[in-house]
């Protein structure tokens, strides 16, 4: 049996030894400094191939070509038409066949359209390798590695290949990979398609009762037995729903792909359908509503008056040598990395603070040359700060930054200019008010220490001992501006009926004054839950904060799971955005895990189900509209396919029943079959965005489909079809007509054509949203239209199809009767319009 257990940790000791590994890249030809040449790189791609595992193969052609004829009642048409044509009617044996590999023709392209568009997803979500070639740091596809090639890894990223190690800190390993889920199927189907699919057995079931009916009635009436079970397996074939699920797979995937366009990738299919359902987006604010973009705005030092000191500037005098140490632990305690161009890369915070000390004369590069960095503790979360130890000519100083309420508690004294130690002892209070003061203003406010050490501290020793006792030196205040389009995106999303919720690790005050400047809260002193809040919380207090809270500060990723439970409880659909290693559960959780695609990590987008290509706010809000104007179109799809099926059932179950005859032939059935489901219905995926979609509540997501009157209309649009077709019938053969046939065959594919042009909104008149809107649906009318006037005014066809030109008059009549289903429509709709007016 298979181990359901946690997938095990391997943590390799601080003190590995990796000498060996560096010598071993030189007898190699590679330098560890330096990497790959481009040279080394083109011979090693072609010696060794492309640096990926196998996978599973996706749907050749031949299974797509094969899948359209794997319907039974297909195959049962095929031979009932075989035999027809046996027996002697060889014309209509063939073009019966002819319309069924029609139909197999655009079944396989609306097949290869959706594998193609979601090929093209998969390929924008491959995994990525960070390497170092000809001294450049570059990031690739991690398929183009060769052996050689000099990898770096940050915290959160994937394994890209067998490695050796050349230099670590602190590695932990994740084998969750290596126990056997690359091989996991993740073609699920949707829960839509899964509801789809199921309700077209049902349909499929009553389709087959009716058809036996119309057999049997027809049969006792003297119709031939051959042509009965043509005409109830054409329109078993035409009427039963099963490629809806297929259909819906194309408007979903042709959706996804549409939203790369605006920097949303999807990853799983199903969750374009939860986005129109989405009640309550908690969202981070480093990055995603503001532009990730610091700037170091003042320092304050702690030797001195406590003035804040402006970059740019020269500081006080009677200050000067403790900003200028301020300045250096910041450069040192920094994991920044400086490119070929010069500048410095990595986090923005970071980069930020060395921008800052390379201002005021001390540059990062020469400062780790002369104080080279000999060990580290990384930051985490859970202590929210980060150490690092430097060899001095006197021994070693160890510089700590992190969050104010964080360090300075692990302070004793603060640094004084004259001694250059931490004599003076440190008013905590006073230093955490005063960071207070600056995050109230929006700064990100970090906490500068040192301390100096005789000897390196033991690797793997307790970290607690090598943090405390610190020397406090000064605060750092860094602004990261609101991006410009947040606001609006965050009042789109109110007026959308989604509550905005800022998540972050910054201080309350920060997170209470960008909230408020971007109008997630009304109130500049709205309430803020923070961490240690949410840790003194049951559950039950939990769910009854949630429902007024809208911003959360110093939370750590693993209390982002305990937010999504809490709100999910109150009945809420939950987007949540991430970028860490450790927002991976609470992305799994959420009913959609957004994950950052230029800052975050490869674990975070493995587990969310959208990536943001830009980290932008905005792009969530405009995937929730994208998300609901494809569900929308959908249920167009649906409401139109059903609705011409139910027309199609109601003209020739109840014609026998008031005493007329079999209105169509079958070769009629599958042509109107074929013109009508096939173009004007996947157009409907063009269909832009209703007016006001971003204006109403949310979708339930236990909301039928066909909830909101679409099965009342069903029903009854289809049976106006079928009594609009059987009083032409009716009419025609009362007063004479000899063509009453091709008559109810053209109102028939008319009629649809009408109605699809009127479902185009479900509230608008055809005229206010404009003819020519979409483009691709008129232009697919419109080719019906010419298609159904050929099968009756081209005389070759009219032997094939069993028809005859109309005169005007005829035509006419055929044309008005069609037009009724498109009166009926608006009729409807502004009905609708009057419930919901004021």
């Amino acid at each position: 049996m298979a181990n359901k257990s946690p997938p095990p940790k391997v943590q390799v000791p601080d003190d590995w030894h990796l000498r060996d590994a560096r010598e071993l890249a030189r007898a190699h030809g590679v330098d560890p400094e330096q990497g790959l040449r481009e040279d080394q790189i083109a011979h090693l791609a072609l010696q060794h191939g492309a640096n990926q595992l196998p996978t599973s193969a996706g749907r050749s052609v031949w299974s797509l070509v094969m899948d359209q004829f794997s319907d039974f009642m297909i195959l049962v048409l095929i031979a009932a038409a075989v035999i027809s044509g046996v027996v002697g009617d060889l014309v209509d044996a063939l073009v019966i066949l002819v319309i069924v590999l029609l139909n197999a023709v655009i079944g396989f392209i609306q097949a290869w359209r959706a594998d193609q568009a979601l090929a093209a997803l998969q390929r924008l979500s491959a995994a990525q390798a960070t390497v170092l070639r000809s001294g450049q740091v570059q990031q690739v596809p991690a398929h183009v590695l060769v052996p050689g090639d000099i990898v770096l890894l940050e915290a959160g990223n994937k394994v890209p290949a067998d490695l050796r190690l050349i230099e670590i800190a602190q590695l932990k390993v994740d084998e969750s990979a290596l126990t056997g889920e690359l091989e996991q199927d993740d073609n699920r189907s949707t829960p839509l398609q899964l509801r789809l699919a199921a309700f077209g057995k049902r349909v499929a079931l009553a389709v087959l009762a009716i058809c036996g009916v119309i057999f049997v009635v027809g049969v006792l009436r003297g119709e031939a037995p051959l042509q009965m079970v043509l005409v109830a397996i054409s329109l078993a074939v035409a009427a039963i729903p099963e490629a809806l699920p297929a259909v819906v797979t194309v408007l979903l995937a042709l959706g996804a792909r549409k939203m790369v366009s605006f920097n949303a990738l999807i990853r799983r299919l199903p969750s374009v359908e939860t986005l129109g359902s989405v009640t309550t987006i908690c969202s981070d604010k480093t990055g995603t509503l503001t532009q990730n973009r610091m700037q170091a705005e003042c320092l304050v030092a702690g030797d001195g008056d406590g003035t804040a000191w402006t970059p740019g500037l020269a500081p006080p005098d009677a200050s000067q040598a403790a900003h200028t140490e301020l300045l250096r632990g910041i450069a040192l305690c920094n994991d920044a990395t400086r490119s070929q161009d010069g500048s410095w890369q990595g986090d923005p915070t970071e980069t930020a603070l060395t921008d800052v000390a390379a201002g005021a004369g001390l540059d990062k590069a020469v400062l780790d040359a002369e104080w080279p960095r000999v060990l580290e503790q990384p930051f985490d979360a859970v202590r929210k700060r980060m150490t690092t130890f430097h060899r001095t000519q006197l021994g070693f100083v160890a510089y700590t930054k992190g969050a104010p309420e964080s360090v300075i508690p692990v302070c004793t004294t603060q640094w004084q200019q004259a001694h250059g130690s931490g004599t003076h002892p440190l008013d905590a209070a006073a230093w955490l008010a005063r960071a207070e003061t600056l995050a109230a203003q929006g700064l990100r406010v970090l906490a500068v220490a040192r301390r100096t050490h005789e000897h390196l501290p033991e690797a793997g020793g307790e970290i607690g001992a090598v943090e405390s006792d610190l020397c406090f030196i000064g605060l750092v205040g860094l602004m990261d501006p609101p991006r410009p389009e947040a606001a609006a995106a965050v009042a789109e999303c109110k007026a959308a009926g989604i509550t905005p919720v800022m998540i972050t690790g910054d201080h309350p005050a920060t997170a209470r004054a960008i909230a408020h400047r971007l109008g997630i809260v009304d109130d500049a002193q709205a309430p803020v839950l923070t961490g240690a809040d949410l840790a003194s919380l049951d559950e039950e207090a939990l769910m009854a904060q949630v429902r007024r809270v809208r911003v959360y500060a110093r939370v750590d990723p693993a209390q982002k799971i305990r937010i999504v439970l809490a709100l999910q409880a109150q009945g809420e659909c939950v987007a949540m955005t991430g970028d860490g290693v450790n927002d991976a559960p609470a992305l799994k959780r959420a009913d959609i895990g957004i994950a950052m695609g230029k800052g975050g990590t490869d674990v975070a987008r493995e587990a969310a189900s959208l990536v943001l290509l830009d980290d932008n706010f905005a792009t969530i809000v405009g995937a929730v509209r994208e998300g609901r104007r494809i569900y929308d179109n959908i249920r167009k799809f649906v409401r139109y396919a059903m609705t011409g099926n139910s027309g199609e059932i109601w003209t020739i179950f109840l014609a026998p029943l008031l005493l007329l005859p079999i209105p169509l032939l079958p070769i009629h059935i599958l042509w109107v079959n074929l013109v009508t489901d096939g173009l004007p219905g996947l157009a409907l995926a063009a269909e832009p965005a209703e007016r006001g979609i971003m204006q109403r509540p949310p979708r339930p997501p236990t909301e039928n489909l066909f909830a909101n009157g679409m099965w009342q209309h069903i029903l009854g649009i289809g049976l106006l079809i079928g009594g609009l077709c059987l009083g032409v019938q009716a009419w025609a053969i009362s007063t004479g007509h000899a063509h009453w046939q091709t008559m109810v065959f053209t109102v028939l594919t008319l009629s649809q054509m009408a109605h699809v042009m009127a479902i185009r909104s479900e509230q608008d008149p055809l005229w206010r949203i404009g003819v020519a809107s979409n483009r691709p649906l008129l232009g697919a009318v419109l080719l019906t239209f010419v298609l159904q006037m050929a099968t009756i005014y081209v005389p070759v066809l009219n032997p094939i199809f069993k028809t005859a030109p109309l005169s005007l008059p005829e035509l006419v009549i055929c044309l008005t009767a069609s037009l009724f289903v498109y009166a009926a429509v608006e009729l409807e709709k502004a009905w609708r319009r009057l419930r919901v007016a004021p």
